[in-house]
């Protein structure tokens, strides 16, 4: 304690220290706090604030939704229909198609399990490029001290691969990890089934394409799966598995049982474009882009969504994933985009630059060589203004506040059209897929908890408010009127 007295900096540089880690959450600084008071106050009043400061904590919304976190994350494996004892096949081998940053990360979550893997490509020098990225990452994780050398060369010693489908004959589970692209999806699939043994399961890696149309392609839908992961793959913990009109209860389980064998969380969801997470996203996203056109700019956007908890805003994840690929959906689904629904352009615009993101040094920021720090980019903010003056549209100043409604609101509203069609089982389970699989802060306990705390009748006016304003994007949705008129909220459902 003298030594601690003698320093009181200690204190100030823990903080600074755990800083990254504990951003947004209470009970990290009140610990801090409480061993400050017992070196700078008598015993009995360093007690009496170690309870209080419990007191307080316990109470806080922050903890309800740690709480809720941790009992949703166990309540995502009950799935009524595929109940406790369900038979599931073993998986003692299995195989990637593709070796790119997706395929390889999920190789290395099976050779991270234990479980040999066998990653296919097209050619060698894609594989060599593929394998050369997994042996960086172990090496990193190497140097880190997080895994030994020995510990690294078992798992790559798990890791085989062929430019052969032969060699994939007898493996237990194939995952397709190719570029999103159905026709190339369906190719793949006709192959899989044409070469593995029957009771293979063959997963999808995709992110938004019909599972169902994927399943078409092979004469065993019942074995077709979606198995979404998230990138980095080999780091996030999400895996939104996808089941088909035909996935049989027994392939479900099997995945189920996978996810958590490679460390995963899965949650099961049904199929839509752009499942629970990604079609939640494009609500949030496009109204990002609105707002852009309206007067706001990417810096300002960015800023109001991290305060408010998530790890960056949209457009900082933008550039991180890398804009292209949106620009390729979206050229793609250009032919039925509906006419009389509003659309922003700007992203299109900032593609037909070059600027693809980070890998390219410029996207919505720019970026020095070596550096990831987002720099405002005053040709953007130009651009961004051109294209409200072709709109027509009258730039104004718009206020953090309306950034936070008009981002996080349309989510929550998403989330509430995906309930009422049956795409995920619970609102909690739509929380786990953006805490594990978004960043959605975890001491606000999901979009649709963060809805209960707000108050689903303060989220519905709002809505309704901002349809009347901008149109059909934001109609509320039925079942946010129907809670909203019971004075109810997701957690009753």
């Amino acid at each position: 304690l003298a030594e601690a007295r003698d320093n009181p900096a200690l204190f100030d540089e823990f903080r600074k220290k755990m800083a990254r880690r504990a951003r947004g959450f209470d009970a990290p600084y009140a610990c801090v706090e409480c061993v400050e008071a017992a070196v700078s106050k008598p015993f009995a009043e360093g007690l009496a604030f170690e309870r209080a400061s419990f007191l307080k904590l316990v109470a806080s919304d922050q903890s309800k939704a740690q709480r809720h976190a941790f009992f949703a994350e166990r309540e995502v494996a009950k799935i009524p229909d595929v109940p406790k004892g369900t038979p599931t096949q073993p998986v003692d081998t299995a195989a990637v198609i593709g070796c790119g940053t997706m395929g390889g990360g999920i190789a290395m979550n099976f050779a991270n399990a234990g479980i040999p893997v066998t990653v296919f490509e097209v050619s060698q020098e894609a594989l060599d490029k593929g394998m050369a990225t997994i042996r960086k990452n172990y090496a990193a994780t190497v140097s880190k001290g997080r895994l030994s050398q020995e510990a690294v060369d078992e798992r790559l010693g798990l890791i085989s691969t062929t430019l052969d489908y032969g060699d994939l004959a007898q493996t237990d589970v194939v995952i397709e990890a190719v570029f999103e692209n159905m026709d190339l999806k369906k190719e793949v699939f006709g192959t899989l089934d044409a070469t593995c043994k029957p009771e293979t399961i063959l997963a999808t890696n995709t992110s938004t394409l019909d599972v169902d149309e994927i399943a078409s392609a092979t004469s065993r839908p019942d074995k077709v799966i979606g198995t979404h992961f998230f990138s980095p793959a080999n780091v996030m913990k999400l895996m939104e598995n996808v089941r088909g009109k035909a996935s049989s209860a027994e392939t479900i389980a099997t995945i189920m049982g996978l996810s958590k064998r490679i460390g995963k969380i899965g949650v099961l969801v049904g199929v839509c474009d752009g499942f629970v997470g990604n079609r939640m996203l494009y609500a949030y996203r496009r109204q990002a882009d609105f707002l852009l056109e309206e007067g706001a700019t990417p810096q300002q956007i960015d800023k109001v969504i991290y305060d408010f908890g998530l790890p960056m805003g949209p457009f900082t994840m933008a550039d991180l994933a890398g804009l292209d690929v949106g620009w390729r959906i979206r050229q793609g689904q250009a032919a039925t985009r509906p006419k009389h629904l509003r659309y922003s352009t700007v992203a299109d615009r900032i593609c037909e630059l070059g600027r693809f993101g980070q890998k390219t040094g410029a996207g919505w920021y720019r970026y020095e060589a070596g550096n990831r720090t987002p720099i405002p980019d005053p040709e953007i903010e130009q651009l961004i203004v051109s294209i409200s003056q072709e709109q027509g549209i009258t730039r104004r100043e718009i206020t953090d506040q309306e950034i936070l409604e008009r981002c996080m609101y349309p989510l929550v509203n998403e989330g509430a059209k995906i309930l009422e069609e049956g795409l995920a089982l619970r609102a909690s389970d739509i929380d786990v897929v953006w805490m594990n699989g978004y960043g959605f802060p975890r001491f606000r306990g999901g979009p649709m908890f963060w809805a209960d705390l707000v108050g689903v009748q303060t989220i519905y006016e709002v809505m309704s408010r901002l349809h009347d304003e901008h149109g059909d994007w934001l109609e509320p949705a039925p079942l946010l009127k129907r809670l909203a008129d019971e004075g109810k909220g997701f957690g009753d459902l």
